[in-house]
């Protein structure tokens, strides 16, 4: 997988420019369907991730880019990781980005761009 650019609401995958939020799931690209998760937005102030969305688990190690910083990652995210002895690492999108291009092998990621 390679990533061409990165910029404010957009990211470049493989070629292809995505002007959403990203899931990346066994080398595969698709967008992040984050309407299960509105129902929370309110607490949050922003659209956070939970458990309510299709977090793709069948990995080692899950990276999640919130962007600059401002995705919340619900805590009952972080716990199902812990269960499911998943590695969890919650960075920037940039920062997260760097991480998957030193190494992608048994990583998934779901990557926020639009803030």
């Amino acid at each position: 997988m390679h990533f061409d650019a990165f910029s404010f609401g957009s990211i470049r995958i493989d070629g292809v420019t995505y002007q959403h939020d990203v899931v990346i799931d066994r080398g595969q690209v698709r967008k992040r369907k984050k309407k299960p998760s509105k129902a929370f937005r309110e607490a949050f102030g922003h659209t956070p991730l939970s458990m309510a969305e299709a977090i793709p688990w069948s990995c080692q190690r899950l990276v999640i880019g919130t962007g600059t910083g401002a995705l919340p990652v619900m805590e009952e995210v972080k716990q199902e990781a812990a269960r499911r002895k998943v590695r969890l690492l919650i960075v920037p999108t940039e920062e997260a980005i760097a991480t998957l291009k030193e190494r992608a092998h048994g990583t998934n990621a779901i990557l926020h761009v639009t803030c």
